[in-house]
């Protein structure tokens, strides 16, 4: 399995822009006002994938067996999260360019932007968070484990 491609998530952050920015250019007049918090959910998955992330990485490295598909199961998370991150980073970025040159005029909008800007955070912690955890799932190399083993001597 090859690690999650630059290109892949940049790909998916294009989809999103695009379709974020239709959605609100058409259907903002009908959408109800968006909740602050609306990206938080991301950030409580991006919490979540840390605590996954430090924990493989720690048993991993120390040598103590962890079961493999487990493991498998962590990189399958990783990669989904890292694209729904982006797809999700590239929708509020979609948003926040629909709504932030109408903001001076649109009180409306300008009550939005807030939401927008912490869907794009919450939205990269989450790509951020999914690719450690990916990272973190790696075996060591054997360079790795020979400095390890030099070290304890």
């Amino acid at each position: 399995m090859q690690f999650t491609r630059a290109r892949d998530l940049v790909l998916a952050g294009l989809i999103g822009l695009g379709v974020g920015y239709v959605l609100f250019d058409n259907a903002y007049r009908a959408m109800p006002d968006l909740p602050t918090l609306a990206g938080v959910t991301l950030l409580v998955l991006a919490l979540i994938e840390l605590g996954f992330a430090v924990s493989a990485r720690g048993r991993i490295r120390d040598g103590r067996v962890y079961a493999g598909l487990l493991i498998a199961r962590f990189v399958i998370l990783a990669k989904a999260s890292s694209l729904l991150g982006a797809l999700m980073l590239g929708g509020w970025l979609g948003a926040l360019l629909y709504l932030t040159p109408r903001s001076s005029t649109v009180q409306a909008a300008a009550d939005d932007v807030p939401s927008a800007v912490v869907g794009v955070i919450c939205a990269a912690c989450l790509i951020g968070a999914a690719l450690w955890l990916e990272y973190s799932c790696r075996s060591p190399e054997p360079d790795d484990e020979q400095r390890r083993d030099r070290s304890s001597e």
